[in-house]
């Protein structure tokens, strides 16, 4: 059975990347969202078995969004895509319970190792 994945992220274009990357490789893309509160509505509403989730994005940031998704399930599985240089954000995105995170720009090879990993 495939995994259901939501991507979040407020850049059309890096969703597109990410969702090319992940349908190629078996993955289907249940949802997207385009910031943070989309992002915890959509995790209720799919229920998805993975998050790909962007740490920097308008109305409620991706720790914000991570912090209110493991409120309302602890097992949920994130992990979390920043730009290079966001080093601090990143360790508290673990911190918050990420499981991972991949650099922009994106690598397919990197995304994939995070996914399997994260849901292994």
């Amino acid at each position: 059975m495939s995994k259901r994945i939501l991507i979040v992220d407020d850049a059309a274009f890096m969703r597109m990347m990410i969702k090319d990357i992940l349908s190629k490789n078996g993955f289907e893309v249940v949802g997207e969202a385009a910031d943070g509160q989309q992002a915890v509505e959509k995790y209720n509403e799919l229920k998805p078995d993975l998050v790909t989730m962007d740490i920097t994005m308008p109305e409620m940031d991706g720790i914000a969004a991570l912090k209110e998704i493991k409120g309302t399930d602890p097992n949920a599985i994130v992990i979390m895509c920043s730009a290079m240089g966001q080093q601090a954000m990143v360790i508290d995105a673990i911190q918050a319970g990420a499981k991972d995170f991949i650099v922009k720009p994106f690598q397919a090879d990197r995304v994939i190792e995070a996914i399997q990993k994260a849901l292994s």
